[in-house]
């Protein structure tokens, strides 16, 4: 039967301008120093987005898995690819909630190294959220990058990333969600939550702006493309663990600064490196799905909470590592593209056709008797060859044993001279 196909949906993508970053960038003096205190974020500043790229792969979500379906397998961002791609790992701390208290001031201008009196000048309030103004962060990072005063430097240049290009909300301002995540100084599972929560709020509308960060997105869509190395050879099949589900949760719940929303790492695990055998259970892949203020389960709570235990899995739960689709689980799949009405054509079984045999024309007969020809004479070069190596192998066999019989005379004679009296 065919269900035939849906129509695309309109969407498009909110891009910060990047222009400041990528100015402060070329105050880094040790890009490793860098790298090694706070991950590839520099990284995301160069970034290069083809955004037709990201446009066909948002028409390939499915709401109800959390994941892109294509003809016979699915892909997700994962907690690890993501951690991968920042180079900062999922520490053991927990995530940010939207419970934490605002911090006070004195402890962000410890962070920053900034004075308190500074903190307090700027601390103004926009779209509901206190927080600080773009320019005002810009201005400080330049002073300080300019006096050389590299630490200083390096933890604004950092806030400034995460609040333009990892967690962008309002523009030129630096909202108090941004500030608490780089305290928690554990990003990944909130920019996990951001990119899920808008595609999946904008797939359920129809269309729509999304907003999350927009080259790490790409970064992570193009590392799965064909013509490109793959994740799971990057990581060498992914010598770390899972997380796999977080305290009563089936799977794992995100909190991200504009709601909650659920993944399934199940899905997940032959992109991981580790084998798919069949369609996980049902309760494996339920979903949970808020937006901030309209929480009438409470679910926020329950997500923090969850956090305090979460559960990994590694190679000894999940297999070999061999990245192998069972038939079971891809015949799953390409039924549940039938019932999506995906926006490319589904594959149809494609009878046989016996295909007569070619006459050659008389030219290339004569040049494929030629090549022929030419093969022969190659091969009887390198028989030759053989046969000379060979035999020179086995003279210089007979002369080694005649050497070892002369060395044994001699140690003979030797002997017996030191044994007569």
């Amino acid at each position: 039967m065919d269900y035939g196909r849906r129509n695309t949906k309109k969407y498009s993508f909110r891009c910060p301008d990047l222009k400041e970053l990528r100015k402060l960038a070329s105050f880094v003096l040790d890009p490793l120093d860098f790298k090694q205190c706070h991950g590839k974020l520099l990284s995301i500043l160069s970034a290069d987005v083809v955004e037709g790229l990201l446009s066909v792969l948002v028409q390939l979500y499915d709401p109800l898995y959390r994941c892109f379906t294509f003809p016979d397998y699915q892909l997700m961002p994962t907690l690890e690819e993501y951690a991968h791609l920042l180079g900062i790992p999922v520490s053991s701390r927990v995530p940010f909630s939207g419970l934490e208290e605002i911090p006070q001031s004195n402890l962000i201008a410890e962070a920053l190294h900034l004075k308190k009196s500074e903190i307090e000048a700027h601390w103004v309030k926009k779209g509901g959220l206190f927080g600080f103004p773009f320019d005002f962060l810009i201005k400080e990072a330049t002073a300080f990058a300019q006096a050389g005063s590299v630490d200083t430097f390096e933890f604004i240049f950092v806030l400034l990333i995460h609040g333009l290009a990892l967690f962008p909300n309002i523009d030129g301002f630096f909202d108090v969600n941004t500030i608490r995540l780089f305290l928690i100084a554990n990003p990944v599972p909130t920019f996990l939550g951001d990119m899920y929560f808008s595609l999946h709020l904008r797939n359920s509308k129809g269309g729509g702006i999304i907003v999350c960060c927009i080259p790490l997105r790409y970064k992570w869509f193009i590392s799965h493309l064909p013509q490109t190395p793959s994740f799971v050879e990057n990581k060498q099949c992914l010598r770390l663990e899972i997380i796999d589900c977080c305290g009563e949760f089936s799977n794992v719940p995100l909190i991200g600064t504009q709601g909650g929303i659920n993944y399934n790492p199940t899905l997940a695990r032959r992109q991981l490196g580790f084998p798919l055998r069949d369609k996980p259970n049902n309760t494996l892949l339920e979903g949970l799905f808020y937006q901030e203020g309209k929480d009438p389960q409470h679910l926020k709570q329950k997500i923090a909470h969850a956090w305090h235990n979460v559960y990994r899995k590694g190679r000894s739960e999940l297999g070999l590592c061999n990245c192998v689709a069972l038939e079971a689980y891809t015949l799953w799949v390409k039924k549940r593209d039938l019932e999506l009405k995906m926006p490319y054509p589904c594959e149809r079984p494609v009878s046989m056709v016996v295909v007569e045999p070619l006459t050659l024309p008389n030219q290339d007969v004569e040049e494929l008797e030629d090549a022929l020809a030419k093969m022969k004479q190659e091969k009887d070069m390198w028989e030759e060859c053989f046969c000379a190596l060979s035999k020179k192998h086995e003279e210089l066999k007979l002369e080694s044993k005649d050497k070892d019989a002369l060395i044994e005379l001699l140690e003979d004679r030797v002997t017996k001279r030191y044994r007569e009296p």
